[in-house]
């Protein structure tokens, strides 16, 4: 008896001492606290249910994650294009119809205009300020040419704005660059439509057609067509404008 107690109490494997007596104290059950089922069903355990419900979960954040827009209400990146298309849209020209463009000469035009305007302010402007202080004189020329070079190059952008287009009931006009605009005249509001032509104009063989409305004094002219062009388009606005004339 007294043997029995302190081989127990001496053994640091044991966790529990022998009760007094001399029997062993019988061994847990492997699984107390999760039983096997009695009819022998397959149970899935708790730990199992647990990832399978997070791992949907997971799945479904990310489902609508992805579905979502970007956070704090960013556009998708297809909202550029679409702002691009929408302005192309406004400026558009009438359904069944295209812009007409005008004669790329209109670019050259513009480009003379720009050195009649730099050349003598280079000279002139130059040549006097030299006088004066040389440091001015070549501070003024440099930022002469580089307008100079700006009008050059813009010559042809403006060209390319320029367009027109003749639709059932009304005549469009659009140009820019900056500020790009889109002229509707009604040919019922046609009064007069008239060609004109200066000297460098008719070096260039171009004309312009001005065409008077009745509601604003203003004149809408189309720039830069060949005189052939404008001599048809003339009398063809003339002809539309007494069709659609609203007695004004």
């Amino acid at each position: 008896m007294t043997g029995n107690v302190e081989f127990a109490a001496s053994d640091p494997t044991r966790s529990e001492a022998a009760p007094v007596g001399g029997s062993a104290a019988a061994p847990a059950p492997a699984d107390r606290e999760n039983p096997a089922p009695d009819d022998g069903a397959p149970t899935a355990s708790t730990g199992g249910s647990a990832s399978t419900a997070g791992a949907a979960s997971a799945d479904a954040a990310a489902d609508e994650y992805a579905g979502s827009p970007a956070v704090g209400g960013a556009a998708p990146p297809s909202a550029g294009r679409g702002t691009s298309s929408a302005v192309e849209a406004a400026f558009a020209a009438p359904a069944g119809a295209e812009w007409n463009r005008v004669s790329p000469m209109l670019a050259w035009y513009r480009r003379i205009m720009v050195l009649a305007v730099v050349i003598p302010a280079v000279a002139l402007g130059g040549g006097v300020l030299w006088l004066w202080s040389w440091p001015w004189a070549v501070a003024w020329m440099a930022a002469a040419l580089a307008a100079g070079a700006a009008g050059w190059f813009a010559a042809a952008t403006a060209w390319r704005s320029w367009g027109y287009a003749e639709g059932p009931t009304d005549f469009y006009l659009t140009y820019g660059i900056v500020i790009r605009q889109l002229v509707v005249v009604p040919y019922g509001r046609m009064q007069v439509v008239d060609v004109t032509s200066n000297l460098l104009e008719q070096a260039l063989g171009m004309a312009t057609v001005r065409v008077r409305t009745a509601a604003t004094t203003a004149d809408t002219r189309i720039p830069g067509l060949r005189l052939d062009d404008a001599v048809v388009l003339r009398d063809r606005l003339a002809t539309r404008s007494e069709t659609f004339s609203t007695g004004l």
